[in-house]
């Protein structure tokens, strides 16, 4: 299990998964405005896939707030 951050830079943002704590729920996935988020080859929590986000993320932060684990992290860039 991977307990340290994986950092994903995007165009407009930064976005952090931190695996250890993602549970694979997709609450996240559900609720992306620009469908940005999908699962990844990397193992969350129970041995579940975590999730990853790719360049169409606008860091609008909502799979940050929704996220029951706060396994997501999102740093709008200025």
């Amino acid at each position: 299990m991977e307990f340290k951050a994986r950092v994903l830079e995007h165009t407009k943002g930064t976005w952090t998964i931190y695996p250890g704590l993602c549970k694979g729920c997709g609450l996240c996935m559900a609720k992306c405005p620009k469908g940005a988020i999908s699962w990844s080859e990397v193992l969350g929590v129970y041995g579940t896939p975590a999730v990853e986000s790719d360049d169409k993320c606008i860091a609008c932060g909502i799979c940050q707030m929704v996220c029951p684990d706060c396994a997501i992290y999102v740093e709008k860039k200025k």
